[in-house]
């Protein structure tokens, strides 16, 4: 029962996403028609939305409204979504498959799957410096500093200059940990964080606590990726799968083996769970998107 609330919740959010994300976006016609059209392509119904998910699950904790959680959302999905444009293209991680169908810069050129990134990244600055109801001035700038320290140098982009140095490298465990807390963890950070922040205040206290989970999460939703880039196929997946071996990537799966990378992400999981304990059942929502991060199949 309790996994069937879960899922039944999921569900939910994610068309609350969609139809959110339908509403925060440029209409298809409207100029320029066809960077909107690509904005579309590339957000709308596409991926698990886990960040977005982690967003209205850290609400739950600050009783914040689903307006507040919609936009905060979209804002983190925005970031995600052109992330991933600039990810693909040909001087990066060079794929052509993405959430299932062609990469932004396949379906429409180079030039605009660039622009579909600058857009949406500005875009979600927008969204998340808008008023917010019951947000303080005060906390909606930190939200928006959180926001861009996670997308920024000392998060994802730092991430991804470091991943892209390290094609060929070998890296010790310390050093890729750093790497994916910048370029994965950053953006699931501050999604917890957004969710947090976006209602009544919490403690300083219950902030670390919270902020200590969505490390330990955000690790292990990359330990998972590496394991299911070996595992999956890339039907599943949505992607171009063993694409990091092929490229010559360091893995947590290359570093540790299958095995341990697997246990390694339970002992994560375990410990993200042992950060909500002052929570009570107002978590729980977390701790089951913690369960279904680490027992994904894609």
């Amino acid at each position: 029962m309790a996994n069937e609330s879960f899922i039944g919740w999921m569900t939910q959010i994610q068309q609350t996403m969609e139809t959110a994300l339908e509403r925060f976006l440029p209409s298809a016609d409207s100029l320029p028609q066809r960077l909107h059209e690509a904005m579309r392509y590339v957000t709308l119904q596409g991926g698990k939305r886990v960040r977005p998910l982690l967003v209205f699950a850290a609400g739950e904790l600050s009783g914040a409204s689903t307006e507040n959680l919609a936009r905060a959302a979209a804002a983190v999905e925005m970031i995600h979504a052109y992330s991933l444009v600039h990810d693909d293209l040909p001087c990066m991680d060079d794929d052509v498959l993405r959430r299932g169908k062609p990469t932004c810069h396949v379906a429409f050129d180079e030039a605009t799957a660039l622009l579909v990134g600058d857009a949406l990244q500005t875009l979600a600055f927008e969204l998340i410096a808008t008023p917010m109801q019951g947000v303080s001035p005060a906390t909606q700038l930190s939200l928006c500093q959180t926001l861009a320290r996670a997308s920024g140098h000392a998060g994802m982009a730092g991430g991804q200059a470091i991943d892209l140095a390290s094609v060929g490298q070998q890296l010790n465990l310390p050093e890729l940990e750093f790497m994916h807390m910048l370029k994965t963890g950053a953006l699931i950070r501050a999604a917890v964080m957004l969710g947090a922040q976006a209602g009544k205040p919490l403690s300083a206290a219950q902030i670390e606590q919270l902020d200590i989970f969505a490390k330990r999460i955000g690790l292990a939703f990359q330990v998972v990726d590496d394991v299911l880039d070996c595992e999956a196929d890339t039907a599943t997946l949505g992607k171009t799968a063993g694409k990091d071996a092929a490229n010559d990537k360091p893995t947590y799966v290359s570093l540790m083996g299958l095995a341990e990378a697997k246990q390694f992400a339970r002992e994560l999981c375990a410990e993200a769970f042992a950060a909500l304990d002052g929570f009570g059942a107002d978590a729980d929502r977390l701790k089951q998107l913690a369960d279904y991060i680490v027992a994904r199949s894609f």
